[in-house]
């Protein structure tokens, strides 16, 4: 841990170092993608030591696979030899480690890596094996239409921006940054002369990372005052279960829930400090005028915490990881993309029996949820009172299944998954049945627009 926030805290400065001096206007693109690239591998060999070898493996496997393999596959190679690496990375943890969270716990940055290794094979696929209206116009836009240099594949996998705690971005994205292309083609979908402005302007970041390290403190004083006196296993205490009602036990897990997110907000909003302070993250500008730089942020706290709805608090959560999920299985799977994206989530993170007790049951909820919004929602539009009750029910409702999802994913191990779980009946596994059970379910816009996509391709193949 004093590693990982070393090597943060120093790569912030490097990248407020990286956009000064080694701006697109002051270096070619050749000299930003091999200082990102050998400060990454600086990082990683910090950290992690001899561990880190299998970052740079798992990298040289899947750029032998990417300039071999027929582009009709390259995708599912790449995946399958990503995934199936990461997996058996994970297995050494559980079974010569027993459960034990190592100080040169290499996971992460791996798991990152497959990310962007999947995620570049499947733009790549899109780019050069598909044709332009078998796509999304998300996907046409982030193709890829060659294959990138060893330069730019290995500053794109292991840049020191990055490398340590993400967040994955897309392969189009991360080149047009170190082109010094990323900025100017935002500030491009907006007429700026309208504004008053005779010429393009020029936005910095350094209010965005001063804001985002703001956040990273307060998330800081809040894990350690916070954390470690609230910890999840008290849930399932047997002097705490005798002697608490079920209604103070939910409290008290909610509690809980709030006290493990502070670490997650640290890392996450630091990493994207990092990216913003080297110029990384422009999204464009609001409606009111204001320069985002959003474009990698993993998280909108806001959003979390006042969610209504399982969707939209997932949606908020990881973003960048939801977003990967969407892009190489959602948008891609055949059937169930539902049940098939949550399980492809619970593969990445890991093996323990927990993260299967977690992502399975947010199947559940996820469907139920659904089901209840698509079929009740619409009753309580017509008045202002009535649209705020809604609010409020769905908030707690969403906030306690969250809680209730979430608590194996800490807790890990099957018994107190179990455990844990008796002690609140599986009461949310029971409702989200009788959810499914009792109200119809809509086909999914996924199946819709698979279909017409389809309905399209046939015509423009039979002309």
């Amino acid at each position: 841990q004093i590693n990982f926030v070393a090597c943060q805290l120093f790569a912030l400065l490097a990248a407020f170092w990286f956009r000064i001096y080694l701006s697109p206007s002051h270096a070619s693109s050749a000299v930003r993608h091999a200082f990102a690239t050998l400060f990454g591998i600086y990082f990683a060999v910090f950290c992690f030591g001899w561990y880190s070898i299998h970052l740079f493996v798992l990298v040289m496997m899947n750029y032998g696979i990417m300039n071999m393999a027929s582009i009709p596959n390259i995708h599912r190679y790449s995946f399958v030899v990503a995934m199936g690496y990461l997996t058996l990375c994970h297995i050494s943890r559980i079974y010569i480690f027993h459960y034990g969270i190592l100080t040169t716990d290499f996971s992460g940055p791996l798991m990152i890596i497959t990310q962007k290794i999947t995620t570049l094979a499947c733009q790549l696929h899109d780019g050069i094996g598909r044709q332009a209206e078998e796509l999304t116009a998300e996907q046409n836009r982030l193709a890829v239409k060659s294959r990138p240099s060893l330069l730019e594949y290995l500053s794109y996998l292991l840049n020191f921006m990055s490398i340590i705690a993400g967040p994955c971005s897309n392969y189009k994205d991360y080149i047009a940054f170190i082109e010094g292309r990323h900025v100017h083609m935002k500030l491009l979908e907006v007429n700026w002369k309208q504004k008053g402005y005779d010429r393009l302007p020029d936005p910095s970041p350094t209010a965005a990372v001063m804001y985002k390290l703001c956040i990273t403190l307060v998330s800081l004083i809040l894990f350690l005052t916070l954390t470690k006196n609230f910890p999840m296993a008290y849930i399932i205490d047997n002097e705490f279960l005798d002697k608490t009602p079920f209604l103070s036990r939910l409290g008290y897990l909610y509690v809980v829930t709030q006290a493990a997110k502070p670490k997650y907000y640290f890392a996450w909003t630091l990493a994207d400090a990092v990216n913003n302070a080297a110029g990384y993250g422009f999204s464009g500008v609001d409606e009111r005028g204001t320069f985002r730089w959003d474009l990698l942020s993993n998280l909108n706290i806001w959003n979390i915490e006042t969610a209504t709805s399982f969707k939209m608090y997932i949606e908020n959560w990881n973003i960048q990881t939801a977003a990967w999920l969407k892009r190489v299985c959602y948008d891609r799977a055949p059937r169930y993309p539902t049940a098939l994206t949550f399980i492809l989530s619970a593969l990445w993170h890991g093996i323990y029996p927990g993260y299967y007790f977690t992502f399975l049951t947010g199947i559940l909820i996820t469907l139920a949820g659904r089901a209840m919004r698509n079929n009740c929602r619409h009753y309580f539009l017509s008045s202002v009172p009535l649209k705020i009750a809604y609010d409020v029910v769905t908030w707690v409702v969403t906030q306690l299944a969250v809680c209730y999802t979430v608590a194996p994913f800490v807790m890990l191990a099957v018994e107190p998954t179990i455990k844990f779980y008796k002690s609140v009946y599986f009461h949310m596994h029971i409702l989200s049945i009788l959810v499914l059970l009792l109200l119809p379910i809509r086909p999914q816009a996924h199946s819709v627009r698979r279909a017409q996509n389809q309905t399209m391709l046939n015509s423009v193949k039979s002309k």
